[in-house]
């Protein structure tokens, strides 16, 4: 199934698995590492997992909340300074400039874990694309390009946004270590997680970016997503599929894996506790459509937000259980993870824009593979 949905897909390569809580149950090996070299797509092939950092870095915050180094609940200005002021983008003057209030409320761990702190994606948000050509367009990877106005008061919406990024930086300035260095030790190493970091620029080896031209032919398209002045916890780590399936299994097994525990159970349990209701959230629209087109993972449910993961309510069409966890990156990886069923999965490629209906038919198969 898998198979035949990648042959339709136009992908360069991509790597599916199926895990649970005692091993793998299955893995695909498809295409090439990019169309110009040919080289064979390998399972331990590196990838941009780009937004599946996400749930990484919460593992990391969650840790130091079990510690009683971060709170969930405090104003984050009290440990980020830069966010303990924040304003609301309210419009903007004839001047172009843009015009703000002070918010209503601070924002706190739980507003960025749960993407409800009022931060966007200028990606997603024209409003901030309006921000930034008014004040100047920040170099890519830097802080500036994070140290936005909210769009609104933390708490009154759901919007996908740089809040993680900052919920990483949380990490840096209780921890005093690097995100990387302190993920490399307190995450990765205890998972087994060996080919994932933070890196300067693009491994050796690793899979490439294509994208399609007018013809729908494939072409390499360099980006990269790491580099910078800081650890980008929003999308900013390399990895590979079975480090990320040992990680999937970790939050299957309630924390744990191979005797190594990373999380209490109760905390992965607060981890895959809706969040945000009554709010819905999930919802991506898109100003740069060439990069991310408009996206919802499941349009017909009134999906949630955990501390790190999208939430469905009701049984998925491709099979996966109500409270499942999930999310994506934007080269168009994805990853379930179904604790009702003690199942999961995850599929990564290399392909943009986000959202491609291909690599969605694939990652589809790979789910109903697992409960067929």
């Amino acid at each position: 199934m898998f198979e035949q949905a990648f042959a339709a897909a136009n992908l360069p390569g991509a790597v599916g698995m199926i895990v649970d809580r005692e091993g793998v149950r299955h893995s695909s090996v498809l295409g090439v590492t990019d169309i110009d070299s040919k080289t064979p797509m390998a399972e331990d092939t590196q990838f941009q997992i780009a937004s599946m950092t996400k749930a990484l870095a919460t593992v990391a915050a969650m840790q130091l909340v079990e510690a009683g180094r971060l709170a969930l609940d405090a104003p984050i200005g009290d440990v980020l300074p830069e966010l303990a002021d924040p304003q609301v983008l309210t419009g903007f003057g004839g001047d172009g400039k843009p015009q703000t209030r002070p918010a209503a409320r601070p924002i706190t761990l739980r507003h960025l874990l749960t993407h409800t702190a009022g931060f966007g994606y200028f990606f997603i948000h024209p409003e901030l694309l309006q921000y930034f050509a008014a004040v100047g367009m920040p170099v890519p990877g830097s802080i500036a390009g994070i140290s936005t106005p909210l769009l609104f008061d933390p708490g009154d919406r759901w919007e996908y946004s740089v809040s993680i990024d900052w919920a990483g930086l949380a990490v840096e300035a209780v921890t005093g270590s690097k995100l990387g260095d302190y993920m490399a030790e307190h995450v990765f190493a205890p998972l087994g997680m060996t080919g994932t970091g933070f890196y300067d620029a693009l491994p050796e080896g690793a899979a490439k970016v294509h994208v399609r031209d007018e013809s729908g032919a494939l072409k390499v398209q360099p980006m990269f997503l790491g580099g910078g002045e800081y650890h980008n916890a929003g999308g900013g780590l390399v990895g590979t599929a079975p480090d990320y399936a040992r990680f999937v299994r970790a939050m299957l097994r309630g924390g744990e894996l191979d005797g190594q525990r990373i999380l209490s159970a109760e905390t992965v349990a607060e981890m895959g506790r809706n969040q945000v209701a009554p709010l819905r959230a999930g919802f991506m629209g898109s100003a740069m459509p060439h990069l991310a087109q408009p996206y919802d993972t499941l349009p017909d449910q009134h999906t949630g937000w955990g501390l790190g993961f999208l939430i469905n309510p009701e049984t998925g069409p491709d099979g996966r259980s109500p409270g499942s966890l999930a999310w994506a990156g934007i080269f168009n990886s994805y990853y379930w993870i179904d604790p009702a069923k003690g199942v999961g999965g995850v599929m990564m490629s290399q392909l943009s824009p986000f959202g491609d209906k291909g690599a969605l038919d694939c990652f589809g198969a790979l789910e109903r593979m697992a409960y067929g």
